[in-house]
């Protein structure tokens, strides 16, 4: 598997989700912003934990959904953002949150679109697209947001 320039992978496993995930780990550095859509049971969450793992993490990663925020160590601080239940823009700005997309780590935003706005340009955009039950399509792009 080879990561070019930010391709699509298609995955017909959650251990090859994983694989991509490791992959794409080695090309990540500080302040990188990471935004992942798909629908629910897509496997951003699946993608986020293997990104930790191949970061170094040791911290159980799970779906943030209740408290828009997870933070766990690695070799850089991982900030896992899960704005589903997020009302609008103003209120991840009036959190603060914006901070920590330059704050040394690497931002992972799931549900992404309320705030794609506030988005920098050198976001990473990854939708993972469900192909069947074990099949998935990972569509990595690095463009401005609209």
């Amino acid at each position: 598997m080879k990561l070019n320039n930010f391709d699509s992978i298609l995955c017909s496993s959650p251990e090859e989700t994983a694989a991509a995930a490791a992959l794409f780990a080695t090309h990540l550095r500080s302040n990188d912003l990471i935004a992942l859509t798909g629908d629910l049971g897509a496997g951003k969450t699946t993608f986020v934990k293997a990104l930790a793992k191949a970061l170094g993490s040791l911290d159980l990663v799970q779906s943030p959904t209740y408290v828009y925020l997870q933070m766990y160590e690695a070799s850089l601080p991982l900030f896992h953002f899960d704005l589903y239940r997020m009302n609008t823009a103003d209120d991840f700005l009036a959190m603060g949150f914006e901070e920590y997309f330059s704050a040394g780590g690497i931002t992972l935003i799931e549900w992404p679109q309320i705030i794609s706005h506030l988005l920098p340009a050198h976001t990473i955009h990854l939708n993972i697209q469900t192909l069947s039950e074990q099949e998935r399509s990972l569509n990595f792009t690095k463009r401005a947001s609209s």
